[in-house]
């Protein structure tokens, strides 16, 4: 099947429209976004609930988190080697049934150990959700329209910020925090239904046929340099968030001298922007090319981890600000990206490419959590010393990033 629309009539350089079904399935894909985010996400805000509900110590809380983001990618990792041999829709319902079900025995978990456990098994499923909602992203999109498709994507991640944890954070408090994991279940059901019955089967990487099991079929995925080059640059993206926002909030009370209360604003006006800016940075990408795009993002965020990293006390709205352009830069860089290393494996390859691509996200991401904690200490007042070694790092990766991206967009034209 294709889902490519028809570009007859539409000017040259004007965006590629979508069709109806394409608007859908962007519908439907952002939408579980939103919801396994907002499902990894929920966790660290609901500590100080399930800590003293389950007489559960900071270490023990600690594991229950990672638990989720190493079992991801072990999951990504497994799946790889069939991820390209089954109908991407009925793969997709697979782990998305058993990311419910986790998610269901996260709500009703009654002792630490059944809540780690479930967190596991929820790590497991939800994992591999991102990396086929990718290869779906580029089965049904073109190079033409996958910017726009990865802002509005991005855009889930912003409304999980911005709309979810507050209503998850109300129902825990109202109720108990259990509650929030028993509405994403009611929530992620009705989705469930669409995906069943409004989604076209994504099938047409299986016409190019396959006799080699799947061992081989991994290794021929492990095998080119191009896409141990795009794994490596996404590792690198990754780095830098994880490495900020493990020690954002302690940094913006007590070195920027933001009071507790105001701190929710900072979160708020970062996501709602997000929200506009990120479908904005897709359609850019689209129109301009991601290179120059992603090169901009570069430029930005270099300039703004190095302010950050380096406030001093600050009022309220110079922290909102520069918390803000900084997260400009950062998406500026990661949704170009996207939109170019989706079109970097072969079809019948890139249900492969991204579970590995999404592990290596998820693996990235943990050790460079591990690495900041490391970096930084925390003095007598909870203030974050050395955070701008931190910043270092993360410009580092960005401009190495900045340079292995020009590589990969090379040997992507001279092997397409």
């Amino acid at each position: 099947m294709s889902a490519t629309p028809m570009t007859s009539g539409t000017p040259p350089g004007a965006p590629v429209p979508f069709t109806p079904y394409q608007r859908f399935a962007t519908g439907l894909l952002t939408l579980l976004q939103f919801a396994v985010i907002l499902d990894f996400m929920i966790m660290s805000p609901l500590g100080a609930m399930i800590m003293p509900a389950m007489s559960m110590s900071a270490q023990q809380f600690g594991m229950v988190v990672s638990a989720y983001a190493f079992s991801a990618g072990l999951s990504g990792l497994l799946t790889a080697g069939f991820a390209d041999r089954y109908d991407r829709k009925r793969l997709l319902l697979f782990f998305y049934g058993g990311f419910l079900l986790g998610t269901l025995w996260c709500g009703l978990a009654p002792s630490y150990e059944m809540l780690l456990a479930a967190r596991v098994v929820t790590g497991l499923f939800g994992g591999v959700i991102g990396s086929i909602v990718m290869a779906i992203t580029a089965d049904l999109f073109p190079p033409a329209q996958r910017g726009r498709v990865m802002g509005l994507l991005q855009g889930g991640f912003a409304a999980s910020q911005v709309l979810g944890l507050p209503f998850g954070l109300y129902l825990a408090s109202r109720w108990s925090w259990h509650a929030p994991f028993l509405a994403l279940v009611g929530m992620g059901l009705v989705a469930g239904l669409f995906i069943a019955f409004g989604m076209k089967p994504v099938n047409a990487h299986l016409t190019a046929g396959r006799s080699d099991g799947v061992a081989r079929h991994l290794r021929h995925v492990l095998s080119k340099p191009l896409h141990w080059m795009a794994f490596a640059v996404t590792a690198l993206l990754t780095t830098g968030g994880f490495m900020l926002m493990p020690f954002a909030s302690a940094f913006s009370v007590h070195n920027v001298g933001i009071s507790l209360d105001h701190l929710p604003a900072v979160y708020l006006v970062t996501g709602l922007s997000s929200l506009v800016v990120s479908p904005f940075i897709g359609r850019m990408s689209d129109r301009w090319g991601a290179l120059p795009v992603f090169y901009v993002g570069c430029v930005v965020t270099v300039v703004m981890v190095l302010v950050y990293t380096h406030l001093g006390t600050s009022p309220l709205w110079l922290l909102i600000g520069v918390n803000l352009v900084m997260f400009v830069g950062i998406f500026s860089r990661l949704i170009p990206w996207q939109a170019l290393v989706s079109g970097i494996p072969a079809p019948e390859q890139r249900g492969a490419f991204s579970a590995i691509n999404s592990a290596l996200q998820q693996l990235a991401g943990g050790v460079a959590s591990l690495v900041a904690g490391h970096l930084v200490t925390l003095g007598a007042n909870g203030e974050v010393q050395n955070f701008p070694r931190v910043g270092y790092v993360v410009i580092t990766t960005t401009l190495t990033a900045a340079v292995l991206i020009r590589i990969v967009a090379r040997q992507k034209r001279e092997v397409h």
